[in-house]
Formats: C-alpha cells, structure tokens, sequence
C-alpha cells in the first residue's frame, strides 16, 4: 500500500474542489469515485447560481472541474470506497475489489443516494415509469404527461425541464407552500404545462408493466392522477455507512462537523451534501471542500510534530 496525504471520497463539486487544491499542495492525494465524477451535477441541466456562469449544464461544469484538478495533478481512481477504519496514525480506505489505501487523513465528500417514497408501487415500476432523474430519462416521456413529487427547488427545477418533453407535468408536494426559492417558483407558474398539486400526499404508484396513474390524498380527499411517469426528488440519504467507528451524525443521518470541516473521528472530515448543514449548495460544496483541505494540511502538520516527537522521546528513553 501507498502512503498518501489525503484520501478523498466521492466526485462531486466538494471532492474536486477538495482534490484541486491538495494537488495545488503538492499533497499525495487520490481521490475515489464509484461511477463518474460530477455527483449530482451530472444529473442538472441548466445552473444558473453558480458565480462566473450566467448559465452552465451541470455536466460541463463538472467537466470542468474534473480537468483542471486533474492538471494540477490529482490522482483520481474510478472505485467505490466500502470502509474507513483506523491503522495506527493513519487511515486504511478500502476499496471496492479488495484494493486498500493508506492515508495520514480523509475527506469524505460522498454526497447521497435519492431518498425513496416508500409505497406500493414504487419499487416495482422503477425503471419503468418511476425515476429520479429527469436529464436521464426525461426524453422517454415525450408528449407524455407526468408527476413529480417533492416541493424544493430540485422538484419545481426538474419539473420546469420536464415540460420540454411532456405534454403535462404535475408537481405533487405534501405541503400547501412549496419550499422552492421564490425565483424559481415564480417561472414554474409561469408554465402552463405545469398543475401543482399541493397538500397532497402520494398514497400508491399504480400500474402493470409501465406507471399507469397515481393514488394521492389531496385534502383528506382521495384523487387519481393519470400518468406515465413520476419523477421522484423529496431529498436524499447521505452516504455515511462507510465508518468502522462510531460517528456524530445529525437525525437525518448526515455527519456533524465543526467549523474545520472535521467529523468526531480523528483525521476524518466531510465536506458538501454528506454533512450536517444549512443549504445543499453547489457554492457551499466547494467552500467546504476548501476548508477541508486547508484544514487537512494544518493536521497533516500536526501529526508531524507528534511523530517526531515521539520519535524523539524512544531515543531520548
């Protein structure tokens, strides 16, 4: 096994931003990734918030990212990391096909899985109507009518972008407000090919082969909603399990931090979606990639200084 600074895991925004500036560094870093780099931002269509870009597909901008740390220098392996546990002063990452890194500290910036609704129907027609994803399978719906259930900005964006595609979009959130920004809901209303369907819960996915309708609970009031797809975005479950030791997550299962970046486990930080925050944002995934990084250098220092020093106390013994 190599010896490296700093193992970082997971390929979204805060993992490349993390492995860019280890590798401006000059730290020995390797960054694992289970299916691309990019994270959630392959799976956005258009940013319109992120600074510098009037407008950029999430793809490009991932693009992007992945280029210039990859010129820096960055080590990126194309694994997905199964555990973290403790080896003396360092970290063991092990790897999916039994390959093992060392590390003096790791950045976990594993982001999330899409968070499932959990009724009848939903499992059974996944792939077959049901999707979490609507740049992936959006274009399958053409002239079709749909449902998407959720009511945050991710839910009324995917919903905008499904009407380049189908003839109707339902938004389906079990609130009377969404919990969009005021921005964006304000250009989803604006489109007549979207209904919103407010203080509605889904109650089953109906269909054989292919999603036929839905079962929803609209004012106590029980309702069929004809439809070929839905498009499921009422959040995700953050990937954590990936700890042989305990660690201090918050109730929804994301790992708590300090203003470092650090988790409760010594030589462990986490950046972006996978830690307890207050928004989920492209801008603060890169922010906290920065502060790991910076913070991993000033443990990485620290460790030294211990080494040395206990090198130091065998001889004097």
């Amino acid at each position: 096994m190599e010896d490296y600074d700093v193992v970082i895991i997971g390929g979204g925004p805060a993992g490349l931003t993390a492995g860019l500036y280890a590798a401006r560094a000059k730290m020995k870093a390797v960054l694992l990734e289970r299916k691309w780099p990019g994270g959630q931002l392959l799976n956005t269509d258009k940013i319109e918030d992120y600074p510098g870009f009037d407008t950029i597909s999430g793809p490009e901008l991932a693009e992007r990212m992945e280029k210039q740390a990859r010129k820096l220098g960055l080590q990126i392996a194309m694994e997905e990391a199964v555990s973290i546990r403790p080896h003396g002063n360092r970290k063991l990452v092990k790897a999916s096909g039994e390959k093992e890194y060392l590390a003096k500290a790791v950045v976990v910036t594993a982001g999330g899985e899409p968070r499932r609704l959990g009724v009848p129907g939903e499992a059974e027609l996944a792939g077959r109507g049901v999707s979490y994803c609507a740049i992936c399978d959006g274009a399958f719906f053409q002239d079709q009518v749909v449902a998407v259930v959720g009511g945050g900005d991710a839910a009324v964006e995917e919903g905008a972008f499904l009407t380049r595609f189908a003839s109707k979009v339902y938004i389906v959130h079990r609130r009377p407000e969404l919990r969009a920004s005021r921005d964006i809901q304000e250009k989803a209303r604006q489109n007549p090919k979207i209904e919103f369907v407010l203080n509605a819960v889904v109650e089953e996915i109906h269909g054989t082969d292919q999603v036929e309708y839905l079962t929803v609970l609209r004012n106590g009031q029980r309702e069929r909603l004809e439809v070929n797809g839905v498009f499921v975005f009422v959040g995700f479950v953050p990937n954590t399990e990936l700890f042989h030791e305990p660690v201090e997550r918050d109730p929804q299962g994301h790992l708590v931090t300090n203003a470092h970046m650090e988790t409760s486990l010594k030589g462990i930080f986490a950046a972006g979606d996978v830690r307890s925050q207050l928004t989920r944002q492209i801008t603060t995934a890169v922010g906290d990639g920065t502060t790991a990084v910076v913070a991993v250098q000033h443990y990485i220092e620290s460790l030294a200084d211990e080494e040395a020093k206990s090198r130091d106390a065998q001889l004097v013994g």
